[in-house]
């Protein structure tokens, strides 16, 4: 006997807020007053710039609240705001438990496609498991070089 799958909606945070201490702002100018220091040196003018428009991203994404987004999975796909995510773009999905907090990772077809992370609350988790396991193959996932940055910055 075949489960029935209903549509399910739930509200999520676009991603998990990290508390920068104090030494992480140290850190982060005192490699950049180094690197900007290597830019000058050697009369690196577009790379200095760089430099500083990276800073204020970072800085700026870092001290955005995150946005609260209501998700909405269904027999189409994944409707993530106003975003569609269709299952025939993906090939599989995957389940990560980052401390405290559950996200689904969609693996995209595209070899230089870029996955989508969605975060769910724990009780909605079985439900969307069904939903995307009907639809994508189950894969084991784990966090690249690039996403643990990403964390680590909160980019």
């Amino acid at each position: 006997m075949t489960k029935e799958l209903h549509p399910v909606s739930w509200e999520a945070e676009e991603y998990i807020p990290k508390n920068h201490n104090t030494w992480w702002y140290i850190g982060l100018f005192a490699i950049s007053l180094g690197l900007g220091a290597l830019a000058v040196f050697l009369e690196g003018w577009t790379f200095l710039a760089l430099i500083i428009l990276s800073v204020i991203t970072i800085l700026v994404s870092t001290l955005r609240p995150p946005r609260k987004i209501t998700y909405h999975i269904d027999n189409k796909g994944i409707k993530e705001g106003k975003i569609i995510h269709k299952y025939e773009d993906f090939r599989a999905f995957g389940i990560l438990k980052e401390g405290e907090h559950y996200s689904a990772i969609l693996i995209p077809k595209k070899r230089f496609g870029m996955s989508v992370k969605i975060y769910f609350p724990e009780g909605s988790g079985e439900q969307i498991v069904d939903f995307l396991g009907a639809h994508l193959p189950m894969e084991n996932v784990k966090l690249d070089l690039l996403d643990k940055l990403v964390n680590f910055l909160r980019i």
